[in-house]
């Protein structure tokens, strides 16, 4: 079974839109410590969220629903050969990974502003598309595909 994580780092919702998810998407969006540049790409993404719907914090959470894995597989060593094992996949997981492959899909792209990338990344899940989706969609292949070696989980 599982150990319980200690001290964990509580994430505090943002002074803007009071939100835990764009914190959040700001600490992974962050590289090399630099909050202020990352907070400056987040919400000018919501900026731009903004001019096109009416709410970016609604757009935001219906495309990290959309994106957000329910399922993965996790390689299991049985006997000399490796399994990919499908398991369910714990929320707090779900929701670093949603946000992940939406941060990784907009740093793909380029030739743009990262925060119009993200902006563009974010509005294309949250209609269904997009990369991140994609990333999803085959994820959840996989698992559909490895379901005959569920029996390995532990």
């Amino acid at each position: 079974m599982r150990r319980k994580v200690k001290n964990r780092n509580i994430v505090t919702a943002d002074s803007i839109y009071n939100s835990v998810k764009v914190e959040k998407m700001v600490n992974y969006v962050m590289g090399s410590g630099k909050k202020n540049t990352a907070r400056k790409i987040v919400y000018g993404a919501i900026d731009i969220i903004k001019e096109k719907s009416k709410d970016p914090i609604e757009v935001l959470e219906t495309a990290l629903k959309n994106v957000s894995p329910t399922m993965e597989v996790r390689s299991r060593r049985v006997g000399g050969a490796n399994y990919q094992i499908p398991r369910e996949v714990r929320p707090e997981r779900r929701l670093f990974l949603g946000m992940r492959w939406i941060i990784e899909a907009a740093k793909s792209k380029k030739g743009l502003p990262m925060h119009k990338r993200l902006a563009e990344e974010i509005m294309a899940a949250s209609k269904n598309e997009g990369d991140a989706v994609k990333k999803r969609e085959n994820t959840h292949k996989m698992a559909d595909a490895n379901k005959a070696f569920a029996h390995f989980a532990w």
